[in-house]
């Protein structure tokens, strides 16, 4: 099962009917890992260039938020002319199950994308029936739709179409970015590396997203649904990730190991020096972090939220927020039990005066 949340970072939550629905957010939900001694010790780190393609194709819909990948995704138009993606799109639905055979997990510390290729080209054709059908489901009608009724024809032909296009929309969104992108990966984890290294999993996972929290040998992801498990012994692999930038996702499913895919500290400053961009007059108006800070808040986040993802500390953030308040260019907000910053119409006429 993926479990998916979008919570403390400022964005509108996934909705569906049930527990996740807003009348009932006030029930305690939450999924649950327990570790025991041996998963304490089989604690990994892992980059998947496969799940960083379809999370960045997942950005290309109309209905989703890029937030600080906005600037890439205006360069990236151009080279997603004439591309049709729906095949992939329609598999991956606003709030349910994505195929996990579109994104293999990491068997290996830094797979390549050819590695990661080859091994969805071999996925046997009733596990990609059995998947198709299952993500179709999550869909109204998307089963019924002449993609979804091409998918579900043949599922040899329905691997070899996919297989394709996640290696076009590769070549189209990702791999001229690369670079950039795996430098933002490796620094993340070199970053909590470190952290694991000098206090072990209570520093890790003290500060790994606002959403997860460790206590008596349990990671707890706050809301979202509800799953309890015992690893027993099959330990956990942590995939930091550039686009899916605003959720944590967990990973329960077969055959994945258990895995807990969490937004890459620092990815908002990922783009900052595309070219052609408001940045450059901004900064040096107001700040070059101050800028980035600006330019960020495309939804309302908290202080937390905004230091993770601009590799800043807390304190630095809430400096440069104080100063832009007073300034008139964004405000705070009280939600619940923290303070989320916006941009105020003065601030979104700063980013735009340079557009």
């Amino acid at each position: 099962m993926r479990i998916m949340v979008r919570e403390l970072l400022g964005c509108a939550p996934l909705i569906r009917p049930g527990p996740n629905h807003p009348a009932e957010r006030s029930r305690a939900i939450a999924a649950t890992l327990r570790f025991s001694a041996a998963d304490l010790l089989r604690c990994r780190f892992a980059i998947s260039p496969a799940f960083e393609t379809l999370s960045a194709v997942r950005l290309t819909l109309p209905h989703e938020a890029p937030g600080q990948h906005q600037k890439w995704l205006d360069a990236a138009a151009g080279r997603l002319d004439g591309i049709d993606l729906r095949p992939i799109t329609l598999l991956q639905p606003r709030r349910g199950y994505t195929p996990d055979f579109l994104s293999p997990p990491p068997t290996e510390a830094a797979a390549t994308f050819d590695d990661d290729l080859a091994r969805i080209a071999a996925t046997p054709p009733d596990r990609v029936a059995a998947e198709i059908a299952r993500s179709l489901g999550d869909t109204p009608g998307a089963a019924d739709s002449e993609t979804g009724r091409l998918l579900r024809h043949d599922p040899a032909a329905a691997l070899d179409t996919l297989t394709g296009l996640i290696r076009t929309a590769w070549h189209a969104l990702v791999e001229p970015v690369w670079p950039r992108v795996r430098a933002l990966l490796d620094a993340d984890i070199g970053f909590q590396s470190r952290r694991l290294a000098e206090g072990g999993l209570d520093r890790l996972f003290a500060e790994l997203h606002p959403t997860l929290r460790w206590q008596d040998n349990t990671l707890i992801r706050a809301y979202g649904d509800d799953d309890h498990r015992d690893l027993a012994g099959q330990g956990l692999v942590l995939l930091p990730s550039a686009f899916k930038w605003d959720q944590v996702v967990v990973v329960l499913d077969e055959p994945w190991q258990p895995t807990v895919i969490y937004p890459a500290r620092g990815s908002g400053t990922l783009w900052q020096q595309i070219s052609g961009t408001p940045d450059e007059a901004l900064g040096r108006l107001i700040g070059r972090t101050r800028a980035a800070l600006l330019i960020g808040l495309s939804a309302p986040a908290t202080t937390t939220a905004l230091a993770r993802r601009h590799a800043l500390a807390p304190a630095t953030v809430s400096q440069h927020l104080t100063v832009l308040r007073d300034a008139g260019f964004v405000v705070g907000e009280r939600h619940r039990h923290e303070i989320r910053y916006r941009r105020t119409p003065l601030g979104c006429a700063a980013i735009d005066k340079g557009q």
